[in-house]
């Protein structure tokens, strides 16, 4: 008799060269993923020959009822690691069945500013550095912590083993093996401040590769804390108090910053970046207001500074980098919940093509 995991885990290829694609697309929050899944008559490894595909936009807050038809294009082709083979995750945009973006598709903007002459020659590469936390499912509260109170304070949890100080480690791990599986980029993960909370870093990416795969990590990630029994939070203050919050900080670079003399391109891309501080802010995520007190690691969400090594400033260039002349540096502004669409091409706008 095979037992559910016997089925869930048969492998196709033994008997047919159909394969499954699961379409992924983002909803109407800007934040909430979804998916669906078709049958191909073969594995596929480009994008531009997967067929289109609709939903229905009135049940994901993207379109009217009496017009509810939304058009998916695939974007970009992940291996699926949760039916393995060749089957595959497939990363979509939205469209109007005539073609115009819907109003939630910042990846479509994000490329025509990714697909700028300017913007190409410069190669610009990104590591974002994604926070979350773990929430129990049925009262909302962090993992670990005992149900309607608090843990001890903050100090023993930052890159911590045992029992008590890291929790959700197996979901963590789970997910790490999962996106180098699926073709992500991840470069690591780490233990954060807050106990529950947890990081993992994607890149580097050059260009809308580093929305794709950060968008597709967060979907492994929701798809495994599903397998779990646990809610994963891209709040960005999920506990108030004194308590750190969770950003998505976003590492930097253009070809320029890499080479001899990049330090000086680096000043003056941070320069630019403060005249557009209000802008990125309103642009960064949802609650930020909440996480960028001054306060845990944070500079004031409306004051900008930067500094070398300075983890309370908005953008933060590293030692190495200062000492070689050259490099990369780290805007610390973005929430948890930012659209890397959205953070990764404004960057790019405002220090590459100069927009303010």
């Amino acid at each position: 008799m095979s037992l559910l995991s016997d089925l869930i885990n048969l492998d196709l290829s033994d008997s047919t060269e159909k394969i499954i694609a699961e379409y992924v697309w983002i909803g109407g929050s800007g934040m909430d993923l979804r998916s669906k899944a078709r049958t191909l008559s073969k594995p596929v490894s480009d994008p531009s020959k997967l067929p289109k595909w609709n939903y229905d936009g009135s049940s994901t807050g993207q379109a009217p009822g009496e017009d509810s038809e939304v058009i998916l294009y695939p974007q970009a082709i992940f291996r699926d690691p949760f039916r393995r083979g060749n089957n595959i995750l497939v990363m979509c945009d939205a469209y109007t069945p005539a073609g115009e973006p819907i109003p939630t598709n910042k990846r479509h903007s994000a490329a025509k500013i990714f697909s700028h002459p300017d913007v190409v020659a410069e190669v610009p590469w990104y590591g974002i550095e994604q926070e979350y936390t773990l929430l129990q499912k049925e009262v909302k509260w962090p993992l670990g912590w005992p149900t309607g109170g608090y843990p001890g304070p903050q100090g023993p949890y930052y890159c911590g083993i045992g029992a008590d100080k890291a929790f959700g480690r197996d979901i963590v791990d789970a997910h790490y093996k999962a996106c180098l599986y699926a073709g992500i980029n991840i470069s690591g993960i780490n233990g954060e401040v807050m106990p529950g909370q947890w990081e993992f870093q994607v890149g580097p990416a050059v260009g809308i590769s580093a929305g794709d795969e950060l968008w597709i990590a967060r979907y492994i990630l929701e798809r495994i804390t599903e397998i779990a029994g646990v809610v994963v939070s891209f709040d960005p203050k999920p506990i108030q108090g004194d308590w750190n919050g969770a950003g998505a900080h976003t590492n930097y670079s253009t070809k320029s910053m890499r080479e001899d003399g990049g330090f000086e391109v680096i000043k003056k891309a941070i320069e630019k970046l403060g005249l557009r501080h209000k802008e990125h802010i309103a642009a960064y995520g949802e609650g930020n207001e909440r996480r960028l007190t001054g306060k845990h690691e944070t500079a004031d969400i409306n004051t900008f500074k930067w500094g070398v090594a300075n983890r309370g400033a908005s953008i933060r260039v590293g030692r190495d980098t200062e000492k070689e002349g050259k490099g990369y540096f780290e805007d610390r502004r973005p929430a948890s919940n930012m659209d890397p669409y959205v953070v990764t091409s404004m960057i790019a706008e405002t220090t590459i093509l100069g927009k303010h």
